[in-house]
C-alpha cells in the first residue's frame, strides 16, 4: 500500500465525521502496512475540545500497540496538525507525518508555525500535499454549506425565562 491509499482511508474518516455535522477531518496512524489507528472530528459530538482526528487515531494506535512511543508508524490526517496534534505527535514520537490539505489558520507544519522545525527531542518528517485537492474541497464545501446553513437560522434567541 502507499500514502495515497491510507489518504484515502483518512479521506473516508472525514466524509464520516462531515455527515455528523463535524469539521471533515480524518486520520489513520499506520505501522508495517497495517492501520492500527483511525480517528475523525468529533468535538461536537463528544463536547470536548479534545476530539481532534489525530488525537483519537493517536489514542486508539497506542492502545493496539500496546504502549505510547509509535516510533514505527505514519500518521496521515486529511488537514494539516494543529498546535495540540502536532504536539501529541511529537510526544508519540510519530517519525513521519503525511498531509493533505495546509491550514492556514492554526497549521503547525509550516503554515502558521513549524513545531516539527523546533529544538525538541524529536521532529517528525513532513510530506504535504497528498491528494490535497480533494481534502481541501471536502473542507471548503462542509464550510459553504455551514455559511448557508446560518444565514437561513433566525436572527432572534429566545428569552431566557430566570428560574424560580
Amino acid at each position: 500500500m502507499d500514502d495515497l491509499t491510507y489518504m484515502r482511508e483518512a479521506l473516508a474518516l472525514a466524509r464520516e465525521a462531515g455527515a455528523e455535522g463535524e469539521v471533515p477531518v480524518g486520520c489513520v496512524v499506520v505501522r508495517d502496512g497495517v492501520i492500527v489507528g483511525r480517528g475523525r472530528n468529533r468535538r461536537e459530538t463528544g463536547r470536548t475540545a479534545l476530539g481532534h482526528a489525530e488525537i483519537q487515531a493517536i489514542a486508539q494506535a497506542c492502545e493496539a500497540l500496546g504502549g505510547w512511543r509509535l516510533w514505527e508508524c505514519t500518521l496521515y490526517v486529511t488537514l494539516e496538525p494543529c498546535p495540540m496534534c502536532a504536539g501529541a505527535i511529537i510526544n508519540a514520537r510519530i517519525p513521519r507525518v503525511v498531509f493533505g490539505a495546509a491550514d492556514a489558520k492554526a497549521g503547525c507544519c509550516g503554515s502558521v508555525c513549524d513545531l516539527f522545525a523546533m529544538d525538541f527531542n524529536h521532529r517528525p518528517a513532513v510530506e504535504q500535499g497528498i491528494l490535497e485537492e480533494e481534502c481541501a474541497g471536502l473542507l471548503r464545501d462542509f464550510f459553504q454549506n455551514l455559511r448557508v446553513e446560518l444565514r437561513s437560522r433566525p436572527k432572534w434567541k429566545k428569552p431566557i425565562t430566570p428560574p424560580r
